[in-house]
């Protein structure tokens, strides 16, 4: 798996401070996607134990209040981040957030999927769709898409959106 960048502190992706990182690769090639070098799979760096550790290293920061993982799409990336994500949910207990262009209804019925979406707290679910783009809605760029409590949701195998984000 390769990636386009680490961020060490991050506001833009999810509440507080957060440490994020783009994997690269996605072939959903949404229109106008802010992201759009990061569409290419040969893009960026390849992930090593190292980067692993590095984003460990920086959630251990009493300043970080969790990760967020964007791309590209992360779960074109499954096999590669699933230990990935099990090694930082193994070492913290802090918030996982992650991103992709599919619905949780799709990606709960791949098993892989699943299992990567059960190592995370919330997903940020939905194409990016220009024509419902909004500016003044938090942490996401179209209308469409969802703020999900990862474990609600299977739970209850619905989508539950998080409480704070229901009137957004």
């Amino acid at each position: 798996m390769r990636y386009g960048q680490i961020r060490q502190f991050d506001v833009a992706n999810g509440p507080g401070i957060r440490t994020t990182f783009f994997v690269t690769g996605c072939t959903h090639r949404c229109p106008e996607c802010f992201n759009g070098e990061y569409q290419d799979f040969n893009y960026g760096e390849v992930w090593t134990d190292t980067e692993t550790e590095l984003v460990i290293t920086y959630l251990n920061s009493d300043l970080v209040d969790g990760l967020t993982i964007l791309g590209g799409e992360p779960f074109q990336n499954t096999e590669e981040l699933l230990p990935i994500v099990s090694a930082i949910r193994q070492a913290t207990d802090k918030s996982i957030w992650i991103y992709s262009g599919y619905t949780f209804e799709t990606l709960v019925q791949e098993p892989k999927q699943r299992q990567l979406l059960a190592l995370c707290d919330v997903l940020v679910d939905g194409l990016f769709i220009h024509t419902l783009k909004n500016l003044r809605l938090r942490f996401r760029g179209s209308s469409n898409q969802r703020i999900l409590d990862i474990q609600k949701s299977l739970q209850n195998d619905s989508p539950e959106v998080l409480p704070e984000f229901q009137n957004d």
